[in-house]
């Protein structure tokens, strides 16, 4: 989620167990373990920290951590630079993509200067649920954060803090991204923003820039706390949260439906609103089975976006028992169709004249019906998620 500045980020949110009344209780056992719980809620949420940026002047807290490069850094290894950059940021959100080539900029036209920048993701990878990745084709394990910066020829080291986040803890980022900038003692000059617009093109004020030119200069920054604006830092203890959402997906009801002809010729010209991916499958067909949870998961990122899957059976009719019992399996609550017609020559006639009947394949429709990719065999899940984002965008809408 996204949110403007400075709200704590302490992972504490949320209320209480409500009690139940003593008198629904069907044994004293009962009404004790509830309150014991409610007890030790209250305790946790009591102790747990809450989560500040470090204060103004300062010094770097020590870091040792793991690199992309893979190689452990540590605040040791940029004692020669003049001013460090301190970049908490992480490969799925949204802001933090919007400011990957601006930050390799910045680290290039500062490092002659005797700046160096060093970023640390501070998300712990397994608090964070899949509609929260619905801007992204990466999460935030250290294997996604090594994939992200390959791809994006990072120039700057990029380290990992999602198991312990105890660095991050101790530097206090409320959002990524958030900066900090130190000087050459290492104490911080500057908290905040790197500039004031996630859209490049409407920024007026470069504050990190700014920060880094008084550094250098030996001045303190005009503006040396500035507010912050991106996705919220995704600290641990969020598992059960995110366990209680996976159990609600496991939870939405699946079907599947009968579909002629016409059905699938409706299904070829598209939703007019939403990017469509539409799925070739059968039970018997193992890369098929293989593939497929991959795509019950692309959808539950991409489906709160105007982005729908549809997955269409080559089972013949009277298999239907077969193919639902898969579907409940894989949870796939998408719509679900099965041809009602054994002849699988007319099934991908009514699709696509040109379409082989290759099993599985996939296609990805504009709203409009255009092909925008199309793939026989098991998918690439992430250039089938690369390919959707291409068409539905990585920005919030404008």
């Amino acid at each position: 989620m996204r949110f403007l500045d400075f709200a704590r980020n302490d992972g504490t949110k949320g209320a209480l167990p409500a009690l139940t009344d003593a008198r629904s209780c069907r044994s004293s056992h009962a009404m004790k373990a509830l309150l014991l719980l409610s007890l030790l809620t209250a305790v946790a949420i009591a102790e747990s920290p809450k989560i500040e940026p470090l204060p103004l002047g300062s010094a770097a807290p020590d870091f040792t951590l793991p690199g992309v490069d893979d190689r452990n850094w540590s605040l040791q290894d940029f004692a020669a630079a003049k001013a460090l950059v301190v970049v908490f940021t992480c490969a799925h959100c949204p802001t933090a993509q919007a400011y990957e080539e601006r930050l390799k900029k910045i680290a290039d036209d500062y490092r002659a200067k005797g700046v160096s920048l060093v970023a640390i993701s501070p998300n712990d990878p397994r608090s964070v649920r899949l509609d929260e990745l619905g801007y992204s084709d990466l999460g935030d394990s250290f294997a996604e954060m090594k994939v992200r910066a390959r791809d994006k020829a990072f120039n700057f080291p990029f380290l990992y803090d999602g198991d312990k986040e105890d660095v991050s803890r101790a530097y206090g980022p409320l959002v990524t991204p958030h900066v900090f900038v130190f000087d050459s003692a290492r104490k911080l000059r500057y908290v905040g923003r790197i500039d004031d617009s996630e859209r490049e093109a409407n920024v007026k004020r470069q504050d990190l820039r700014l920060a880094l030119d008084a550094v250098l200069a030996g001045r303190e920054p005009e503006e040396a706390q500035t507010k912050v604006f991106g996705c919220s830092v995704k600290w641990a203890g969020k598992h059960d949260a995110v366990a209680d959402y996976m159990a609600k997906l496991a939870q939405e009801p699946v079907s599947v439906e009968m579909a002629d002809a016409e059905a699938l010729r409706a299904l070829r010209k598209g939703d007019g609103e939403k990017v469509r991916l539409v799925n070739f499958w059968a039970t018997w067909c193992g890369p098929c089975v293989a593939e497929f949870p991959a795509l019950v998961e692309i959808n539950r990122m991409y489906r709160g976006r105007p982005f729908e899957f549809v997955s269409v059976s080559a089972n013949f009719p009277n298999e239907k028992k077969e193919v639902l019992k898969f579907l409940t399996k894989t949870q796939a609550s998408n719509r679900n169709l099965l041809f009602a017609s054994e002849d699988k020559f007319a099934m991908f006639a009514a699709f696509d004249k040109d379409l082989d009947g290759v099993l599985p394949v996939t296609v990805l429709l504009s709203p409009k019906g255009e092909v925008l990719y199309q793939h026989a065999g098991e998918i690439d899940p992430l250039r089938l998620k690369r390919e959707i984002l291409k068409a539905i965008g990585r920005e919030m809408a404008k």
